[in-house]
């Protein structure tokens, strides 16, 4: 299938517009190996795109269109295709004995016992792509990190005590490295697969270390989140520079960097393939709605800083719709992103209140699509499976179901192996003279790139007030929020760092605390 798009050349990124890397090159022409076919425009300032496969509204029926639900930015869009794998063998016959190949998947984390709880959300909050503080106040991050850790360590306890005493995305992840390595080599690419986990065991350095030992000299990089996002690729990437950067042998590696996949065949079909077998399971299939639920990331990643995240989510949807579409499955369906933390506004609409208003609309059957998350965890055991179902069946919902993760599905694994092998072309090619110019089948990059990239779009939130002024005025009120905010802070830090104050004797902090590392 080919899809036809309309494109901007070059490509243009307005300050507004979520960053997506470039995809298409700068020709009429249909990509060797793919499926993507463009014509370029030179009118950039008034250039249109037009996708010949419609959009749909993620609302209550596949009919709706995108384009008609959403505001799009006039000056440019993100332009993505789906992806085949049919010739990824060919592309990497002269590339195997060329040295020795190394695949770093990267993931979150979790804690494998309670104990292990509160170090992993010191690990995950001390993260500023995580908790973005103002640059004045970035010193705080640590004693904030350990605040919050501490505070919310007791119910995290209990959900991972819920789930079996810890979180099963290490054994997952492991069992993936080895279907993966296993898949290559069925390819005729002998690779060794790493995993690289960013806030717990096996940490990314630890993963990196080994690497090292074995005398890998080609590395590709596949983060395990099908959507890029600041806050989960942008993160273990941003780590990877700095050990980069610090290690000679790294500095000489040659490597590539697979940001994110979600266009990809083998992935949308996988995807279809689970969500077909669990609509057979209710009573009316024809009449579940198909819920889609996804991590959300606060508004302000996807709106001042740039962050991709929305709009490939929102595109994945539509691809796996459409293929469902192709398999006669016409169920209406909705996007909606859970696991907010704090007073900030986040990604909407949020899962809880979707479902609530859901079951006011009278819908009867749902079926849970956990579509951000490739491996079980305490989002999709607890949060979806337990909470989430509970208060399904307290809005009015009969018929509950939930998509498992999709873990080592066989159509998933060997396409992330067919993305592996595409990618070894480019292991080393990259340059900063022709980043723009060449275009490969998959998004690739070096990790440096990349995030120089995404670091050209990234801006500093503004000030709301720039300057103080005396007198009930509202920048007065805006300084001493700041102010009262700021002592609050050093109250806390203190509290947590001495294990003395107001807060321990209330019991609202236990009397020992251990000490920052």
């Amino acid at each position: 299938m080919n899809i036809r798009i309309q494109a901007p050349c070059p490509p243009r990124f307005h300050h507004k517009t979520p960053l997506i890397l470039s995809r298409v090159s700068c020709s009429s022409e249909v990509v060797s190996h793919g499926v993507l076919q463009m014509e370029a425009s030179s009118n950039v300032g008034n250039s249109s795109i037009n996708i010949s496969k419609h959009k749909r509204a993620f609302g209550w029926s596949h009919k709706q269109s995108l384009l008609l639900k959403q505001s799009l930015n006039k000056d440019s869009m993100p332009l993505r295709a789906l992806m085949t794998s049919s010739t990824a063998q060919d592309t990497s016959a002269s590339y195997v004995n060329d040295g020795k190949i190394g695949v770093l998947l990267l993931n979150l984390g979790g804690p494998e016992t309670l104990d292990d709880v509160q170090p992993f959300l010191f690990n995950l909050f001390a993260d500023p792509d995580i908790i973005r503080l103002p640059r004045l106040f970035r010193f705080l991050q640590k004693p904030l990190a350990q605040f919050i850790s501490v505070a919310r360590a007791p119910k995290s306890k209990e959900g991972y005590a819920s789930i079996g005493g810890g979180s099963p995305l290490r054994q997952i992840t492991d069992a993936q490295a080895k279907e993966l390595r296993n898949a290559l080599y069925e390819k005729n690419v002998p690779a060794e697969v790493y995993v690289g986990m960013r806030y717990w065991h096996p940490f990314t350095e630890e993963a990196i270390e080994q690497i090292k030992k074995d005398g890998v000299n080609k590395l590709v990089v596949l983060p395990l989140y099908p959507q890029f996002s600041i806050s989960t690729s942008g993160s273990s990437l941003r780590l990877l520079e700095s050990i980069f950067r610090e290690d000679e042998y790294l500095v000489k590696m040659q490597h590539t960097v697979i940001p994110s996949w979600y266009q990809r065949e083998g992935y949308i079909k996988a995807m279809a393939n689970l969500i077909e077998k669990e609509l057979k399971s209710f009573n009316r299939p024809e009449k579940v709605m198909i819920f889609f639920t996804a991590h959300g990331v606060p508004l302000a990643y996807v709106e001042e800083a740039g962050d991709p995240y929305k709009a490939e989510m929102e595109e994945c949807v539509d691809l796996i719709m459409e293929e469902l579409e192709r398999r006669k499955i016409n169920n209406p369906f909705t996007l909606a992103y859970q696991s907010r933390v704090g007073p900030v506004e986040w990604l909407k609409p949020y899962t809880d209140q979707t479902i609530i208003e859901l079951g006011q609309k009278g819908v009867k059957s749902l079926l849970a699509v956990p579509i951000s998350f490739v491996s079980e965890h305490i989002e999709t055991l607890e949060e979806i499976d337990v909470e989430y179902k509970e208060l399904a069946l307290e809005s009015g919902v009969e018929e509950w179901g939930r998509v498992p993760a999709l873990g080592c599905e066989p159509t998933f694994i060997r396409d992330l192996a067919d993305a592996v092998i595409e990618s070894l072309p480019y292991v080393g090619a990259m340059a900063v003279s022709n980043l723009e110019a060449r275009q490969s089948l998959v998004p690739l990059g070096s990790v440096e790139e990349l995030l120089a990239t995404y670091d050209s779009q990234r801006r500093e939130l503004p000030a709301p007030v720039t300057v103080w002024e005396w007198g009930f005025t509202k920048s007065a009120e805006t300084w001493n929020g700041r102010a009262a905010m700021l002592a609050v802070i050093v109250l806390l830090f203190l509290e947590v760092s001495t294990g003395e104050g107001f807060l321990h004797q209330w019991g609202v902090l236990p009397l020992q605390l251990p000490m920052f590392p």
